[in-house]
């Protein structure tokens, strides 16, 4: 295993890490907390009276956290409010009747949650060709629109999400739930989740050279999103199964796919710290395990289908692998063009580092719900087993960068593995394995 880089790019950092906002408490942070506790109490008088003890811990520790993190980060104050404008103004539209959702034009062009997951759909695909043209045609323009084309698409996903959440109730108090139950709101919440770390990452180094990279692993989940829309009908509310009807779900899934996300975007970050790395080799046989890899997790949503090969996947895969031989094919101005390896280095170490707190936490909730809903704290259950495995993988990296000083092309080698690993436990135990968890099936 390689501890240290041989680059020669390896020097002190160009451009250290600028803050991603300011950290000092003024008035609008007072303001901001005030609008969520105001939110909070009309959340809990209007819905109240189906919250259990638990539920209204969540909803009153939301309110901190959320202050928390727009305190830390203040562009989320903007993108909450204006989410939570969004989401107000489908509730009003709806006006109590779901089938309205099909008749008045915001909500059927716009607003219902189909509606807005498309437009996320969309502007995330234009956001990564937006950030690819900026990166290889150099253009500060291009980069700049996906920026703004990522912030568009998370504030549709996340208004997706919360009139998803309000239309399942108007099928049914009984069936109402947040929506994190199944693969269809949970490649949602990836995607959301994955851009916005990197959205913050982003601003935190002040490069936008990255976007290109991370936004390939949302587009991959954006485009299996769109076949299990289309081909199974999936954007469909359905009620919970009876595991799945519990408070711990609105802890347990979100602390999972922070993790999820934050693993994807080490791959990512790997991925292109390989590509600078061998911005100068010119032997195809050194580059083979990259590219192979690189097609390999750009696949990995393919595997999963099941059944057959029709003629989207087909067409996928072909694009997945023009798009990894381009990019090897174009390393050496790409590589001009990213941020120097020790950067790369640190937005790796850190998203790992975080996504590996997030799942230790995540793993110790689901323990405790299945204590909850099954009786035992682990059985062994294939779902499980895979859990642990990730564990393993990322508490070996994280080890050995702290002790062996890992760095350099077998890091990010790692990292690009543990994200197939990550992969198989998220889908691949779901498809292929039976057990406790098989209600995540397709």
């Amino acid at each position: 295993m390689e501890l240290t880089s041989s680059r020669a790019a390896n020097g002190p950092l160009r451009k250290p890490p600028v803050d991603a906002g300011s950290r000092r408490v003024d008035w609008t942070d007072a303001v901001f907390a005030l609008l969520l506790v105001a939110g909070a109490v009309f959340a809990y008088r209007h819905t109240g009276g189906i919250m259990n003890y638990y539920d209204k811990l969540i909803l009153g520790g939301g309110v901190i956290v959320l202050a928390w993190l727009g305190w830390l980060w203040r562009p989320l104050r903007s993108l909450m409010v204006a989410v939570t404008i969004s989401g107000g103004l489908a509730v009003m539209a709806y006006g109590g009747d779901l089938a309205r959702g099909d008749q008045a034009f915001f909500l059927k062009y716009l607003l219902s949650s189909q509606s807005a997951i498309l437009w996320m759909c969309t502007l995330f695909v234009l956001a990564t060709a937006c950030y690819w043209i900026g990166l290889v045609g150099r253009s500060a323009t291009g980069a700049w629109l996906g920026t703004a084309l990522s912030w568009s698409a998370v504030f549709a996903g996340l208004t997706g999400l919360l009139v998803r959440w309000h239309e399942s109730y108007l099928l049914s108090p009984d069936i109402g739930h947040i929506p994190v139950s199944n693969l269809y709101e949970v490649f949602v919440l990836f995607s959301l989740i994955t851009a916005l770390f990197y959205l913050y990452y982003e601003q935190k180094y002040d490069t936008r050279s990255l976007g290109g990279f991370v936004l390939l692993v949302i587009s991959s989940a954006v485009a299996f999103l769109l076949w299990y829309t289309f081909d199974r009908g999936a954007q469909e509310i359905q009620p919970l199964v009876p595991a799945l009807q519990s408070w711990w779900m609105k802890l347990h899934v979100p602390a999972n796919f922070i993790g999820y996300g934050t693993f994807s975007l080490a791959a990512m970050v790997a991925f292109a710290y390989l590509v600078k790395s061998h911005g100068q080799t010119t032997s195809w046989v050194k580059l083979s395990p990259l590219f192979l890899l690189g097609v390999l997790l750009g696949l990995e949503p393919m595997v999963f289908r099941q059944s057959g090969m029709p003629a989207y996947w087909m067409v996928y895969a072909a694009v997945v692998a023009l798009i990894v031989g381009g990019i090897l094919l174009g390393r050496r101005r790409i590589a001009e063009r990213l941020p120097p390896l020790e950067i790369l280095d640190d937005i790796m170490y850190k998203a790992i580092a975080v996504g590996f707190a997030f799942f230790t936490v995540a793993t110790i909730l689901g323990a405790l719900w299945a204590a909850d809903a099954w009786g035992a704290y682990w059985q062994w259950d294939p779902k499980e087993t895979w859990a642990l495995i990730v564990w393993l993988n990322y508490a070996a990296w994280l080890h050995m960068r702290m002790m062996k000083g890992l760095r350099g092309d077998g890091a990010a080698y790692w990292a690009l593995v543990g994200l197939l690993v990550t992969g198989f436990a998220f889908l691949g135990v779901n498809m292929f394995l039976s057990g406790l968890h098989s209600y995540g099936e397709l």
